[in-house]
């Protein structure tokens, strides 16, 4: 479908101004860009929900290195870094959700977990606030039903890392008001993204194309066709893209690709995306990429 930008939804934009607090379930790598995104770029109130309060305290230092860094460039003042530090705060209480106007959730990619949590924000935030999944894969329709406002549910899928990428996939569920599509998808263009909107099918656009990818190259290792190494030059090089499969794979989190790879098996019905046996084999490893150390390649632990 056609790309969105901030002039596609101009005619949106002044309901835009109507978000002041946004809520952001989860200070993962994901929830924390996110919560970055919106507080300093979208100049918006964030309230960070985690149980963990050292992710949430390893993710504000995050934002805040990512701040400093601006700072060094001369992008932003030390004054403009302190502003956007003071609109986030964080809890580890869903019920500090009850005045926010928009909720974007960020948890790993558990249905049964994004249905629980969704019913829960349905009986705690406000009517008239949306809710947002920023799944990768799974049905918004699905997520929307365990809510008594179908119509206040959408998918918002940021790319990781999220304060560099520029996409965001909108996918509206079978239930989406048109309202609530036009409010996302000005706020998206309040955050600086650039979006595209998908039907609300498994995968949505770039992981039904992404994850099969990946998982392909992992066969290919699988079956000692080429090295890890061999693998990625071949497709950095071949097709001019950034980092090889392995590596990405590595990037995202081998246990996200696992995730949506099942997804897209179980949904879709097709043994093409039959998920490598080698990528379940390390999941169960606990080699889950850069962020635990190791996946395909092995990294030094900050």
């Amino acid at each position: 479908m056609s790309v969105r930008t901030f002039a596609a939804s101009a005619a949106a934009a002044r309901s835009a101004s109507d978000i002041k607090t946004i809520g952001v379930i989860g200070a993962g790598q994901m929830g924390i860009g996110i919560a970055h995104v919106a507080a300093h770029v979208a100049k918006t109130q964030v309230i960070v929900l985690d149980s963990n309060q050292q992710q949430v305290e390893k993710g504000l230092k995050f934002i805040d290195l990512l701040l400093q860094k601006d700072v060094l460039k001369g992008k932003i003042t030390e004054e403009e870094r302190a502003q956007t530090k003071s609109r986030v705060r964080s809890t580890s209480s869903i019920k500090d959700f009850g005045d926010v106007d928009f909720v974007i959730e960020a948890v790993s990619e558990n249905p049964s977990l994004k249905r629980e949590l969704f019913m829960n924000l349905d009986e705690i935030t406000p009517k008239h606030a949306i809710l947002a999944s920023n799944t990768s894969s799974i049905s918004i329709t699905k997520i929307a039903a365990a809510t008594s406002r179908p119509e206040k549910v959408i998918g918002m899928h940021f790319m990781n890392p999220v304060p560099v990428m520029k996409l965001v996939e909108i996918i509206p569920g079978l239930a989406t008001s048109p309202e609530t599509l036009a409010l996302t998808l000005a706020l998206s263009a309040q955050m600086g993204k650039t979006t595209t909107q998908s039907a609300d099918v498994p995968g949505f656009i770039a992981n039904r194309i992404l994850m099969p990818y990946i998982n392909e190259a992992i066969y290919v290792l699988q079956e000692g066709i080429a090295t890890r190494e061999d693998i990625d030059t071949t497709m950095k090089l071949g097709t001019n893209t950034p980092m090889g499969p392995l590596t990405l794979g590595d990037f995202i989190g081998l246990d996200t690709c696992l995730a949506i790879m099942r997804v897209l098996h179980t949904q879709l019905g097709d043994d093409k995306y039959r998920p490598a046996p080698l990528l379940i084999k390390y999941v169960d490893a606990g080699w889950l990429g850069k962020k635990s150390g190791r996946g395909f390649y092995e990294y030094a632990k900050k």
